[in-house]
C-alpha cells in the first residue's frame, strides 16, 4: 500500500496555510496603510498595477508549492511497484531417473525435458535467477543459482539420464534449499517428474511442508503419454510400465499456491515452460519516490529564481 517511511515531516505541510495567511494579511495591510496617504504616486507605488500584483502573487505560489513538495519529501513516500530491481529465484527440479530414457518424447524424455526448461530460462527477466536441480535416487545440484543463465543453460544441456529410481521428496528439499540460498527475493521452484516416488530419505509431504514454512511456491509438470509406455522387462519377461502419480504432484502444488500441468507430448511440455514465466506471480515491492518529489521541488525554485532574477524576470 502506498504510505511514507517517515510521516512526522507531513507536520511541515501545516506551514504551508499559515504562509499563505500571513502572505495575504501582510498584502492587504500594506494596501490599506497606502490608502490613508493623501499623495497620488506614493499610493501607486504601495499598490502596484494589477499586473505586477498577479506576477508577484505567482512567484509566491511557486514557492509554496516547493516547500510542500520538499516537505513530502523529507517524509519518504513510497508506492507498491512490480518487483524487477531484486528479480526472482527460478529452481528448476528434473527428474533424471531411468523412466526418462523413454521415447514416446522425442527423442526422449530427459531431453524433451531439457528443451523445454531451456526455453524457460531464456525467457526469464535480466535480473532473475536460475538454478538445476536433478533427482532420481537422491537429488544432486546441476547448477547453482545463478543470474548467468547462459552458464545454467550450458550445464543443463550437459545433463544425462540415470539408471535410479525416482526420489520426489529429496529433489524438492534440494531445490527449496537452493532458492532460499539467495535471499530477499520470491521464490519459485518448478518441478518435473514422470514416476511415482519410490526412493530418498524425504517424503514428499516432508518436502511440501518445508515449502511452505519458507514461503515457497511450486509449480509441478507430470510427463505421462495417453498410452501406456513399456519401459522395460522383469525377470519373468512381464512388462514394466512408466507410472505418473498425477495425485502427488497435484498435492504439491496446491499446498504451496502453485499450478499442476499434464504434458502428454513434447509439444505440450515447452508450451507449458513456454508460458511460466507468465505464471509466476512476481510479488510488488515498496519503492521510495522521495527523490521525485525534491527534485520537483528544486526545479520550481529554479524557476522562481529565474523569474525573479534571471533573463525572464517578471519584477522590475
Amino acid at each position: 500500500m502506498p504510505g511514507f517511511y517517515d510521516p512526522v515531516w507531513l507536520i511541515g505541510l501545516l506551514a504551508i496555510p499559515v504562509l499563505a495567511a500571513v502572505y495575504f494579511l501582510v498584502t492587504r495591510k500594506k494596501k490599506t496603510e497606502a490608502i490613508r496617504f493623501s499623495r497620488l504616486a506614493f499610493v501607486k507605488s504601495a499598490l502596484g498595477d494589477v499586473k505586477k500584483s498577479r506576477r508577484t502573487h505567482l512567484l509566491f505560489g511557486i514557492a509554496l508549492v516547493a516547500i510542500a513538495l520538499l516537505v513530502i519529501g523529507l517524509a519518504d513516500p513510497h508506492i507498491p511497484l512490480e518487483q524487477t530491481k531484486e528479480g526472482v529465484n527460478v529452481v528448476m527440479v528434473i527428474d533424471d531417473s531411468g523412466s526418462m530414457q523413454a521415447t514416446d518424447y522425442q527423442p526422449s524424455r530427459i531431453e524433451a525435458a531439457k528443451t523445454a526448461a531451456d526455453t524457460l530460462i531464456k525467457s526469464l527477466d535480466a535480473k532473475d535467477n536460475a538454478g538445476v536441480v536433478l533427482f532420481e535416487s537422491g537429488a544432486t545440484t546441476a547448477a547453482y543459482l545463478s543470474p548467468d543463465k547462459d552458464r545454467v543453460r550450458e550445464k543443463l544441456a550437459a545433463v544425462s539420464p540415470k539408471s535410479g529410481q525416482t526420489a520426489i521428496g529429496d529433489g524438492l528439499a534440494l531445490a527449496i534449499d537452493m532458492a532460499k540460498s539467495i535471499p530477499n527475493r520470491k521464490n519459485v521452484v518448478i518441478l518435473l517428474s514422470d514416476g511415482v516416488n519410490n526412493a530418498g530419505v524425504i517424503t514428499p509431504d516432508e518436502a511440501i511442508a518445508f515449502a511452505k514454512s519458507s514461503g515457497i511456491q511450486v509449480y509441478t509438470v507430470g510427463l505421462g503419454s495417453s498410452q501406456p509406455v513399456v519401459l522395460g522387462y522383469d525377470w519373468m519377461g512381464n512388462p514394466q510400465y512408466a507410472q505418473l502419480d498425477e495425485s502427488t504432484l497435484q498435492s504439491i502444488a496446491s499446498q504451496t499456491g502453485g499450478k499442476y500441468f499434464k504434458s502428454v507430448d513434447g509439444q505440450t511440455l515447452n508450451e507449458i515452460y513456454g508460458s511460466l514465466n507468465q505464471q509466476i506471480t512476481r510479488e510488488k515491492e515498496e519503492t521510495s519516490i522521495k527523490n521525485v518529489f525534491i527534485f520537483g521541488a528544486l526545479i520550481l525554485l529554479c524557476l522562481e529564481l529565474w523569474l525573479r532574477y534571471g533573463r525572464g524576470r517578471i519584477i522590475q
